[in-house]
């Protein structure tokens, strides 16, 4: 009998100590995990959407005949929109690429969240033909 008294306020003790906690620390502890945890959302956010702006830059090279040049793009800037959808990051990429394979021309690409927003290609104006 005695024993089950014992084992019921220890249990009560533990849900008390797991469950009621308010120390600063505590609180402290939860907010730098939710931190973390959007952290790794972010980063892992920016991995894919780099992939995807890459693959629609080669896709947009070889649609119009062009050499992208390092293979890769770089993110130029990020900042906040607000959409019709709600908040998006929108990123804006630059990347290289040429048209005769000698001369290195710039572009760039816009994401919002995760769709296409533009691309732009500063070709060189061709020569008109008299």
């Amino acid at each position: 009998m005695k024993s089950k008294i014992i084992c019921e306020n220890l249990r009560n003790l533990w849900i008390k100590t797991v469950f009621c906690r308010e120390s600063p620390t505590d609180m402290n502890s939860l907010l730098a995990i939710l931190a973390l945890l959007l952290l790794g959302w972010f980063w892992l956010d920016s991995l894919r959407a780099r992939e995807m702006a890459t693959e629609i830059c080669r896709a947009v090279c070889k649609q119009r005949d062009l050499q992208l040049l390092d293979q890769t793009v770089s993110l130029r800037y990020l900042r906040i929109r607000r959409t019709d959808a709600g908040l998006r990051l929108l990123r804006v990429y630059g990347f290289d690429f040429s048209a005769e394979g000698i001369a290195r021309h710039s572009g760039y690409l816009v994401l919002i969240g995760l769709n296409l927003e533009t691309i732009g290609l500063n070709l060189p104006k061709q020569p008109a033909d008299d």
